[in-house]
């Protein structure tokens, strides 16, 4: 049994990474597959915590990640294949680590929605000016006009 490592966090851009993974081939040749789904839930802020508890967080991850895989499953419905769905909750070089460990040797497929450049510059925390400290140099650029 093929075991194939899955990460996403959409649906509808999943199905268009694994198109090419699910299409049938000759009943012969079909190796059955062992699907381990791995849902990427949003990142929250970790601001949120003044206003949400750590349990609501969690609740939260888990009826997202179950519509997901809700919505991911009947696309890789096939004869004879396993599905395993986890919700990340620790980093991905450790979680794959810990999945390959527990089922034996998999391929990855990251199938993931890219970033798109706002996300980027979010994440990027150590690259942003804060908004008083260009007002200042503003305000001092006019001064010395």
């Amino acid at each position: 049994m093929e075991t194939i490592i899955v990460y996403l966090d959409d649906a509808a851009h999943a199905a268009q990474g694994l198109a090419a993974m699910t299409h049938p081939a000759p009943p012969a040749r079909r190796v059955p597959r062992h699907w381990i789904l791995v849902a990427c839930a949003p990142r929250m802020t970790h601001r949120i915590s003044k206003w949400v508890s750590h349990r609501t967080r969690e609740n939260w991850r888990e009826r997202w990640g179950g519509k997901l895989f809700d919505q991911v499953l009947p696309l890789l419905q096939a004869e004879g294949d396993r599905f395993t769905p986890v919700l990340a909750k620790v980093p991905l070089p450790e979680l794959t680590r810990n999945l390959q460990t527990e089922f034996g040797p998999a391929s990855v497929v990251d199938v993931r929605r890219p970033k798109s450049e706002g996300e980027r510059a979010a994440d990027d925390s150590g690259q942003r000016w804060p908004g008083p400290l260009l007002g200042l140099g503003a305000a001092l650029l006019l001064a010395c006009d």
